[in-house]
């Protein structure tokens, strides 16, 4: 369950290193409320970041100083086990508010949308780069409409596109077929070792052949090194 999520934010960490910055620090916005979200949002506060939004088809929720992890927690059983609305999140916790809309008028650091396909415009990407924002990991499947990338990558936002930033979850899909084939059973740890390790090498596939100059085309990059 946690692979998705995870890999994103090994993949951000991995852009933000490659171009002498870190992940600490950096406030992260964050779309959608399911798996690939919360893990997404776990991981950051693992790693020193600042997850601040989440969202679903209702709304988003904003906690300025960053989701704990017992909120996060708390997120994951409202909408995996009671199948609740992200808006009770603001009725639960006094320092998280419920606003209409999608997140990506928050200021921020970096944006990890992780709802659906589609859901930031060349508009919202606009507002994102107006806010700062350095850099965008797609969680999701294409979430960033075509407008929305090229004004990323015309701003110098570090993008990082579905194919290469959310493969984490297929590539441990892979890591349990060779387990079966194999039968040979791997610790949790070692299978997060794995993904991380996993996430580097696309990454550095991306670099190799994205590689114009001071900055990396990631979209080159992943096509290139996919194909």
């Amino acid at each position: 369950n946690e692979a998705t999520g995870y890999g994103a934010i090994f993949f951000l960490r991995n852009m933000l290193a490659h171009h002498k910055d870190t992940i600490e620090a950096k406030k992260v916005l964050i779309s959608g409320s399911g798996n690939v979200a919360t893990h997404a949002a776990e991981k950051c506060l693992q790693l020193g970041a600042i997850p601040t939004t989440m969202s679903d088809s209702g709304g988003f929720i904003n906690c300025p100083d960053g989701f704990t992890q017992e909120q996060i927690n708390w997120i994951k059983e409202l909408k995996g086990a009671r199948r609740g609305r992200i808006s009770e999140a603001a009725d639960e916790f006094n320092n998280i508010s419920f606003h209409e809309g999608r997140p990506w008028g928050v200021v921020g650091d970096c944006a990890v949308p992780s709802a659906t396909q589609n859901e930031i415009n060349a508009e919202e990407a606009a507002i994102l780069i107006k806010n700062g924002v350095i850099a965008v990991a797609e969680g999701a499947n294409m979430p960033c409409e075509q407008g929305a990338v090229d004004a990323h990558m015309d701003a110098g936002v570090l993008f990082g596109p579905a194919k290469a930033v959310n493969a984490g979850g297929v590539g441990v899909s892979g890591l349990e077929m060779s387990q079966n084939s194999a039968r040979i059973a791997w610790g949790e740890d070692q299978l997060r070792k794995l993904l991380e390790d996993m996430m580097s090498d696309i990454h550095d596939s991306c670099v190799k052949y994205g590689g114009n100059g001071k900055q990396v085309n990631y979209l080159q990059g992943s096509n290139v090194g996919g194909f």
